[in-house]
């Protein structure tokens, strides 16, 4: 069993930043994919960042050279890093954890605001 728990989210002005955690719990090995998704008001979920192996990292057009994720294996976490946010970032942002058998797990979500 894998649980994830999202903190990091908030409000926040165009242009600023936020740091969003994931601590994880449970057997996730470092060949399992993490990652990232959002979902805005009246949009399906979509694909933020990802990142396996501590190598192997797949970001969305729209977030290139803005956002950055990173995986500490010691504490288990993911991290997304956040700058230069848009109100288009907006968003109820979830972490997933993919295991190698494709079992899919999800946080709660966190949300993020950017204010105009």
């Amino acid at each position: 069993q894998v649980q994830l728990v999202e903190s990091g989210g908030g409000l926040v002005q165009a242009g600023g930043s936020l740091r969003l955690s994931c601590a994880a719990s449970g057997s996730i090995f470092s060949h399992d994919l993490m990652g990232w998704y959002r979902q805005a008001p009246g949009k399906t979920r979509e694909l933020v960042a990802t990142i396996m192996s501590g190598a192997f990292r797949n970001y969305a057009d729209s977030v290139k050279g803005r956002f950055t994720i990173s995986r500490d294996y010691a504490k288990n976490t993911v991290v997304l890093q956040m700058n230069n946010l848009k109100p288009e970032d907006t968003a109820v942002y979830y972490c997933k954890c993919r295991l190698s058998d494709h079992r899919d797990y999800w946080g709660q979500g966190t949300q993020v605001t950017v204010s105009s």
